[in-house]
């Protein structure tokens, strides 16, 4: 990456950075681009050139997530077994990473919140589940099943995260929900798959 695109990596970074606390702290729906645009130290035109919509603003790594899936899959050897990859994936990043499973630390109940309260959060969230799934259809080997394998398993790894929300804002203890839900999840996904199982 070049001088420009590192900078410009930076610059959005710095925004996305900014305007998080102020969604957490007020509720999505309550925080304008304006408010974020003066705690970054940018204009709002400058904002809106790195984000289309407020919503990017608080799923700055949408795009990421929405490929994710399809890159587990595209990643695999010629023999290897799409269901058995995006399950033992799931199941790894509900492990301990940087010191929190899957993401979950101090704030994330905050950050679930505020998804709970913004129908504008809730439909965008749809959305990036949607076009997740359109991928990973995509990145599947082609068949008649396609498209209704990767509508089962995006519907598992939704349900996954879903739980994984509901327990959190119920205040479960992180560490058991990860745990349990691993062993559910594999389960699930078990049920899937038709390939020699990994040990």
């Amino acid at each position: 990456m070049g001088l420009r695109e590192t900078k410009k990596q930076q610059t959005r970074t710095a925004i996305a950075d900014a305007a998080l606390p102020l969604f957490l702290e007020r509720g999505f729906d309550q925080v304008t681009v304006a408010e974020v645009a003066r705690h970054a130290g940018v204009s709002t035109n400058t904002v809106f050139n790195y984000f289309a919509t407020k919503e990017d603003l608080f799923f700055d790594r949408q795009a990421e997530v929405e490929q994710h899936q399809a890159a587990v899959v595209r990643a695999l050897p010629p023999d290897g077994c799409p269901v058995a990859a995006l399950r033992d994936d799931l199941r790894d990043a509900l492990q301990v990473a940087d010191g929190h499973p899957l993401g979950i630390h101090p704030g994330t109940a905050a950050f679930f919140r505020t998804i709970e309260g913004s129908p504008a959060l809730r439909a965008r969230e749809r959305e990036i589940a949607e076009h997740a799934e359109t991928a990973l259809a995509a990145a599947l080997p082609p068949s008649p099943r396609t498209p209704f394998l990767a509508a089962a398993l995006a519907a598992t790894h939704r349900a996954t995260l879903r739980e994984l929300r509901r327990r959190i804002l119920a205040g479960d203890p992180p560490h058991t929900v990860t745990t349990e839900l691993a062993a559910a999840l594999t389960d699930a996904y078990d049920t899937l798959c038709h390939c020699p199982q990994h040990p």
